[in-house]
């Protein structure tokens, strides 16, 4: 029986590690990906003393060079890739966060991992999720990054006006509208995933989700069955008053 592989970038904290624990309660092998090696072994551990089969994979999604090394030691073990969760991301803002007050050194430095970074491991491992019998593709991305949602003025997002983090989230929901293009007539499925509002490092917990309820959204787009869509942003309906459900773009 073939191992059904799964990697998950930004695994060592938050959404990521939940997804990785509730992928590795279904039996696949889940592949740890961190910059930090003490972080990433760490989460490794917890996941092994779970029951989870977890192997920590060096990767920093802004470093060319980690991505292809990371591309490599999955090929070199593994040979496929099943499952790839483009989840590691980054929030900055200057000042009061106005658009006025953004900066470019801010916004490039959201940009090279939050769009650049996906862009690149995505590239890089799109080879092994082509010899996966029905890969799954998972870019985890947010109801910011919604222009009907952000400008919907009774929406409960209307009042933010940051453009780094959104504006990085609108750039991934196109970038998965794409790649679900390019690969519409293969068994791959490439969605967006709204995780909602969940209490992790990002937002200094002050989240009312629990990075397990977002790993939720990550995991369903994950085991998609092979009727199941493609090119969507899904996930938590915060405006539709809960749920889960397709967004739109």
């Amino acid at each position: 029986m073939t191992t059904t592989i799964a990697l998950i970038t930004g695994a060592n904290k938050g959404i990521g590690l939940a997804t990785a624990r509730q992928l590795g309660a279904r039996g696949m092998t889940v592949l740890v990906g961190a910059r930090d090696a003490a972080r990433g072994r760490e989460a490794e551990r917890t996941l092994r003393d779970g029951g989870a089969d977890a192997r920590f994979v060096p990767l920093d999604v802004t470093d060319e060079a980690s991505v292809a090394a990371a591309a490599k030691l999955v090929e070199h073990e593994y040979g496929h890739l099943d499952v790839l969760v483009n989840n590691a991301g980054i929030v900055r803002a200057d000042g009061a966060g106005l658009p006025s007050a953004t900066t470019l050194a801010t916004l490039r430095e959201v940009y090279e991992t939050n769009v650049f970074g996906v862009v690149a491991v995505t590239n890089a491992l799109l080879p092994l999720l082509r010899k996966a019998p029905a890969a799954r593709i998972v870019n985890v991305s947010s109801e910011v990054g919604s222009i009907a949602v952000m400008t919907e003025p009774q929406g409960a997002l209307f009042a933010l006006t940051s453009v780094p983090y959104p504006s990085s989230k609108a750039a991934l929901n196109m970038i998965t509208a794409m790649y679900a293009k390019e690969l519409r007539d293969t068994p791959i499925k490439v969605n967006a995933a709204n995780p909602g509002y969940c209490a992790t490092d990002l937002n200094h917990h002050s989240g009312f989700r629990t990075p397990e309820e977002g790993a939720e959204v990550s995991v369903h787009l994950a085991t998609l069955p092979a009727d199941g869509p493609s090119g969507l942003l899904w996930g938590f309906q915060m405006d539709a008053g809960g749920g889960y459900g397709v967004l739109p773009w």
